[in-house]
């Protein structure tokens, strides 16, 4: 019993604290820019552009077919022979940004296809050219439609960042790796803390999302 009270003194968890900023910074980061890169990508895939949708096609099946460690542990230590040497940081964005955007552009592609036809014809009818009834008429309806998924997905990302480990990132379960490292017998109560804050982070994102979709309905 000591050694849990032990565990979570103020300056473990302030330690643990620390790291779950990190994390909440990597996981804004990486969702901002995979939502813009995987909208995109799932709109070209859907328009169907010749030539273009199809090698788009191909990288998207090629990256969601990767293990997220891959693409971390390659960004970091593989971008360098290159001539590009991310720091920790920026390196998990951009590993975290390049994956996620890839499962990302499917779903939006299944929203864009689940708004009816009609819509489209629609607009069109009404005088505004296919890009213009794209991001005005289609996305807005599709993007309604996706959010569960969109959500389902975000919280998976957040999850993932621990895997950013393998470079050392300074995130919450690195911090709770430093802190049992010391002492063994805090080894339950890190895992207990990494669960609780985990927990109340993705399910603070399930809770704003309900609300959004409740708005939006």
């Amino acid at each position: 019993m000591k050694s849990f009270i032990d565990a979570y003194s103020w300056i473990n968890l302030r330690y643990l604290l620390e790291g779950l900023w990190i994390t909440v910074e990597v996981s804004v980061a990486s969702v901002i820019l995979s939502f813009i890169l995987g909208s995109f990508l799932g709109i070209i895939r859907y328009t169907k552009i010749k030539y273009v949708s199809a090698i788009v096609g191909f990288i998207i099946d090629l990256i969601r077919n990767l293990p997220l460690l891959l693409i971390i542990f390659f960004t970091y230590f593989g971008l360098p022979n290159f001539g590009f040497k991310p720091e920790i940081i920026p390196a998990t964005i951009l590993a975290m940004t390049i994956f996620e955007s890839t499962m990302l552009a499917e779903i939006i592609r299944s929203g864009i296809q689940a708004v009816p036809n009609g819509q489209m014809e629609g607009a069109r009818a009404n005088g505004l050219t296919y890009w213009q009834a794209m991001f005005q008429i289609i996305l807005p309806q599709a993007y309604k439609k996706m959010i569960p998924a969109l959500v389902s997905q975000f919280i998976s990302l957040i999850k993932d960042t621990s895997l950013a480990t393998i470079i050392v990132l300074p995130d919450l379960t690195y911090h709770a790796q430093i802190i049992y490292g010391q002492n063994a017998n805090y080894i339950i109560p890190m895992f207990l803390a990494l669960a609780v804050m985990y927990f109340i982070v993705c399910y603070g994102l399930s809770v704003l999302a309900n609300y959004i979709d409740r708005r939006l309905a």
